[in-house]
């Protein structure tokens, strides 16, 4: 997606989503190296996606905005809010978007994906993002177990991914 080119959500969100149409990528250690290089984010980036009880479809959609806006929610680092669900098993939200994750974690379009139950003084991948972005130590969710959230590091520039 180029910057400045209004974005039709129809045909860009759903080829993005579902990977139709997809172009190759660099490698995923290619990737890693930009974003661990230097990071410059200061502030954790939230994205509320369960605001005004969406749909699945609606939830996907926000996400996907939010990626390709040019200053929306772009950061190495984001955390991502969809709900447990009403139901107490998980929602039908939550399971979408962590499938989602962890399908574009396989792809290298995700580097790091922390589920909010595992977000912990003790796991291993919420220590090393609180090791690269010490502004994490301060989460609110850390240490709570909140299975309602998922922290996720995107490489730098979401924008030549996410085209």
């Amino acid at each position: 997606m180029k910057r400045g080119r209004h974005f039709s959500a129809s045909a860009e969100l759903r080829s993005a989503w579902t990977g139709e149409g997809a172009r190759p990528h660099t490698s995923i250690a290619a990737r890693r190296i930009q974003v661990v290089g230097a990071p410059s984010q200061t502030k954790l980036i939230v994205l509320n996606l369960k605001t005004g009880m969406p749909t699945v479809e609606q939830a996907k959609r926000r996400l996907l905005e939010s990626l390709y806006a040019p200053r929306g929610a772009s950061g190495p680092v984001v955390k991502i809010v969809h709900g447990y669900g009403s139901s107490g098993k998980g929602g039908a939200i939550r399971t979408a978007i962590r499938e989602q994750m962890a399908a574009w974690q396989r792809e290298g379009k995700v580097l790091k994906v922390v589920p909010g139950e595992n977000w912990s003084i003790f796991d291993t991948d919420s220590q090393d993002l609180r090791q690269r972005y010490a502004f994490l130590g301060k989460d609110e969710d850390l240490d709570r177990g909140n299975a309602g959230m998922t922290m996720v590091e995107f490489p730098a520039d979401t924008s030549r991914i996410f085209r």
